[in-house]
């Protein structure tokens, strides 16, 4: 289970650390900082949620399941964003998944009370709504690739999303999990795993993924991550300490 404890500052998420120090104030006492272990499901899909989270350490995919039980990943968030975004506009319910990808933590906090400061201050709005259009960016740019790019320059973009998010070149990863995020066949990840590593760009095994070089890895991707990272970069150049907490 998930473990609670009081809310401190400094933030790690780059949009809290955006929002006006007097907002920052009024929430700070109805957070909670949540520790979550590897793979832990943060909202399920079908299950009413009234709570907004902002990731600290670690990052979420945010997976659609479809009616008869298939699942793939539609994007990631780290703590560049939030994840609840549903109930921050009064939908409590969703078909999207969000799953801790490694242990992490995040804060919690009330939908409504977000709600409020997102109302009240044009500042907190602007921020959350470029967010939502950087999110939005990211999703349709997966959805174009899943259709267009072959399985090795799709591995290679997730892996490279993965690592923006992971402050590590190393982090838990299995075939079966990857299949999933990808919508193919474990044997499929398999071949293309195996030869992202017989080129020398990742070593891939016993649940871990290490990347070796990260100029190979970016070259045998498609232009999705570079694109994404680009907007993501455009869009959040949020004033305040983002640069100096990555890598």
């Amino acid at each position: 289970m998930p473990h609670r404890r009081t809310a401190r500052f400094p933030t790690q998420n780059r949009l809290l650390a955006s929002l006006p120090k007097q907002e920052i104030e009024r929430l700070l006492p109805q957070m909670e900082l949540i520790t979550f272990p590897l793979r832990q499901t943060l909202l399920a899909a079908g299950e009413a949620n009234s709570f907004v989270y902002f990731p600290e350490k670690g990052w979420v995919s945010m997976v659609l399941m479809l009616q008869h039980g298939d699942a793939t990943e539609v994007g990631l968030i780290g703590r560049e964003g939030m994840v609840g975004f549903a109930a921050l506009l009064g939908i409590r319910q969703s078909n999207i998944e969000a799953i801790w990808q490694s242990e992490g933590t995040a804060r919690r906090l009330p939908a409504a009370v977000f709600r409020e400061a997102f109302d009240r201050n044009p500042a907190v709005r602007d921020h959350v709504l470029r967010f939502a259009q950087a999110f939005h960016l990211q999703v349709a740019q997966t959805a174009a690739c899943n259709g267009r790019h072959t399985l090795n320059q799709r591995l290679a973009r997730w892996i490279l999303m993965a690592r923006d998010r992971a402050d590590s070149d190393a982090f838990p990863m299995t075939h079966e999990f990857l299949a999933t995020m990808l919508g193919v066949r474990r044997s499929g990840v398999t071949v293309a795993a195996g030869q992202l590593q017989k080129a020398g760009y990742i070593i891939y095994g016993s649940g871990r993924l290490m990347i070796l070089d990260h100029g190979g890895l970016q070259a045998r991707a498609c232009e999705c991550h570079a694109t994404v990272h680009h907007e993501y970069q455009e869009l959040l150049s949020f004033d305040g300490p983002e640069e100096a907490d990555h890598g």
